[in-house]
């Protein structure tokens, strides 16, 4: 099942270092072949998510006792994905704008304060959903480990019963055994 993950976890490598150096390459290109670009690099965030979503459903399926390394490589790979749709957005922005101001024959210096504040704006409200995401994620995973304590809590408390109720068992039966030899004893000296 590990070596699943650990196969989903290079494909993954690959694919994101792909993406990226793609996605670096998009302002840079000529117009025919930006178009081309961002197609091709949709089409491997796709791939992406796919490839998550394996991966999260191997975790799903690892032992709880060693899930939480593996939790955490997640939440590792799905703030890269989620990075890397960032710096998607801001290279089609950009490719957008180009072709915007191409159209318009705006040279985008009136609005370049603007971007950059809506973008810091929408930077910071996927950081503050990425946290709330893992807060969220945390309280679930603390939950879960609190219901396998309490089952493991009430597995030892019926242990406890059975063997506190054995112990009553031998202590009666230890009652009778020496009744009876205190009486055969009494029987053996009276003869």
């Amino acid at each position: 099942m590990s070596s699943d993950f650990e196969g989903y976890e290079q494909d993954f490598a690959v694919l994101t270092a792909e993406i990226t150096s793609k996605i670096a390459r998009v302002p840079r290109l000529p117009p025919d072949e930006k178009k081309q670009m961002v197609a091709n690099v949709e089409k491997q965030l796709e791939e992406a998510k796919e490839l998550l979503e394996q991966m999260d459903l191997e975790v799903r399926e690892i032992p709880p006792q060693s899930r939480g390394m593996y939790s955490n490589r997640m939440r590792s790979y799905k703030q890269e994905m989620g990075k890397l749709e960032t710096d998607f957005k801001r290279s089609r922005i950009a490719y957008s704008d180009e072709v915007r101001n191409e159209l318009l024959g705006d040279d985008g210096n009136s609005s370049e304060n603007q971007r950059a504040h809506l973008l810091d704006n929408t930077e910071r409200l996927e950081r503050s959903s990425r946290r709330l995401e893992a807060g969220y994620q945390i309280a679930v995973e603390t939950e879960q480990i609190g219901q396998e304590m309490l089952e493991n809590l009430s597995h030892d408390r019926e242990k406890i019963h059975r063997a506190r109720e054995r112990l009553r068992e031998t202590d009666a039966n230890l009652g009778k055994s020496s009744r009876i030899l205190t009486g055969m004893l009494r029987r053996f000296v009276l003869f």
